[in-house]
């Protein structure tokens, strides 16, 4: 069954959409009351710079849609220290000193998710303003018949530094090999660089050749190195780091992976984001520190923010020679019941390797499942990762829709050698048949992205039966049941940490979901 999923990753890239189990309520049930909730994010903002330009991330407890939507900023505690200037003139006012209200005049829609970008402000310090400067900026979100949410940030104010990658490194290699990548922090500013952080985006088959007290892991994921190094102006500092590509690697292929720079101030405000969505960075390894060249400790001093985020990116480009291929197959199900009763039918894909299929970078479902319901049967309880299908196109505004004849799922976008994926479909047993069959086909080809190099399409298709003969009709493509249990564990909900650099400082990928029993 589907795993209820409480938040968001990250603002920023979309993906798929909000995928919550399906579930009955009692007609007597008090609907509870829409909540609605707001987030603005820590931030360090550089003396003589124009600052940062930045938005609140708006919630609701469930979707809906609002009328008279409005953000009220109060920054009186940054009096003298900072101004906010809306993105778009037009849609706020200035009731007050130190206080811009800005509101909607169309309908919006809310959800759990969480959307960005509206009501953007332009966070500038001013003229008077100080290193070591900071206080409180404090956000409400109000909506017509609801209760309005608050939530309270820090802004603080530092010297300005340029930090800047390396130029990207291109790698050749087979599933298993170990190799090395260069890791260079440069200062191509004017201010001594106190310290900064790596944060990674490796794709999952770049594994760490070794775990760094300095660093932190997520699994077998990478997510950050922190340094304390000064780096001066016009200095290159660089480490030689070890990975591994993983014997799942899939080959032909290529592996990306990315860093990016951020000043020690900058990153405490990113892990206070994280935290508050209920992410961690991960573990410190254990192997002892990762160390720059021409290392040179400091004394943290004040507050840090980088003037130009546009060049703190790096990253590799892995060639991956070899063969090393996927073989999904098609889980289907046997149930059987009295007419009238509801039977659980668990279905999905199972990945017999010996590859991985990694589709995160894209944002693609590894594959889709098709799903024909039984005859004498009706479908009454769907998961929202699957629509109503009508043999070429599926129904994403009626998502989770009970009564459809076939429906189109999606599993996730990563699927480990080995794994299985699947969906829970409520069956409700109409007429009692011997036999009554339906279908499990998966990598149906479309004009769409997915997969399309299945190593083993023989079992692409898998039976779906409800009350089998006592002779035994089988429900796996290949003649055999396929096993539907809950396999190992649930597919990790972290995602990479992609890292945006823009104006408005660093927006992350959004938090999939774990969308699929794995």
């Amino acid at each position: 069954m589907l795993k209820n999923s409480t938040r968001r990753w990250l603002a920023g890239l979309g993906v798929v959409g909000a995928f919550v189990a399906a579930s009955a309520t009692p007609a007597a049930a008090e609907e509870p009351a829409v909540e609605l909730g707001v987030h603005m994010t820590d931030m360090t903002i550089a003396v003589g710079t124009e600052g940062k330009v930045d938005s609140p991330t708006l919630y609701a407890s469930e979707p809906i849609v609002v009328n008279g939507l409005t953000v009220r900023y109060d920054y009186r505690d940054l009096a003298g220290k900072v101004t906010l200037k809306p993105e778009i003139s037009g849609e706020c006012s200035t009731p007050e000193e130190n206080v811009l209200v800005c509101q909607d005049p169309f309908e919006v829609g809310l959800d759990d998710w969480g959307i960005g970008g509206l009501f953007s402000v332009a966070i500038a310090p001013t003229k008077d303003a100080e290193d070591g400067d900071s206080g409180d900026l404090k956000v409400t979100l109000s909506a017509e018949g609801l209760q309005p949410a608050s939530h309270t940030s820090t802004v603080k104010i530092g010297e300005g530094v340029d930090l800047a990658g390396g130029t990207e490194v291109k790698i050749t290699g087979k599933p298993g090999d170990a190799f090395t990548s260069s890791l260079v922090l440069a200062n191509v500013g004017k201010t001594a660089a106190k310290g900064a952080v790596a944060i990674f985006d490796n794709d999952r088959a770049i594994r760490p050749g070794k775990h760094y007290s300095n660093c932190t892991y997520e699994g077998d994921q990478l997510r950050t190195c922190r340094f304390t190094d000064t780096v001066e102006p016009g200095d290159t500092l660089t480490a030689e780091v070890p990975y591994l590509l993983g014997a799942d690697t899939y080959a032909p292929g290529r592996e990306y992976g990315y860093h990016n720079w951020m000043t020690l101030s900058e990153f405490d405000d990113f892990v206070g984001y994280l935290s508050s969505m209920g992410v961690t960075i991960g573990k410190p390894g254990t192997d002892g520190p990762l160390t720059l060249t021409g290392q040179k400790m400091t004394q943290r001093g004040s507050f840090q923010a980088d003037v130009d985020p546009e060049n703190n990116w790096s990253g590799m480009e892995i060639t991956v020679t070899g063969k090393n291929g996927v073989d999904l197959a098609a889980i289907g199900d046997m149930v059987s019941g009295k007419a009238g009763a509801v039977v659980t039918a668990t279905v999905g894909v199972r990945n017999n390797g010996p590859a991985s299929l990694d589709f995160n970078r894209s944002g693609t479902p590894v594959t889709k499942i098709d799903v024909t319901i039984p005859t004498g049967t009706t479908a009454v309880e769907v998961p929202d990762v699957c629509m109503p299908f009508d043999g070429e196109n599926a129904d994403w505004e009626h998502a989770g829709e009970p009564g459809a004849n076939a429906y189109r799922c999606y599993p996730d976008y990563y699927i480990a050698k080995d794994e299985e994926q699947t969906v829970d479909l409520g069956l409700r047993i109409d007429t009692v048949t011997a036999n009554a069959e339906g279908k499990v086909v998966i990598n149906t080809k479309c004009e769409c992205e997915g997969f399309v190099d299945d190593t083993n399409p023989a079992n692409d298709n898998a039976r779906l039966v409800v009350n089998p003969a006592a002779d035994g009709g089988q429900g796996g493509g290949d003649g055999g049941l396929p096993v539907t249990g809950t396999s190992t564990g649930l597919i990790a909900g972290l995602g990479a940490l992609l890292l945006v650099a823009g104006v408005g400082g660093y927006v992350v990928a959004k938090r999939r979901r774990t969308r699929f029993v794995a």
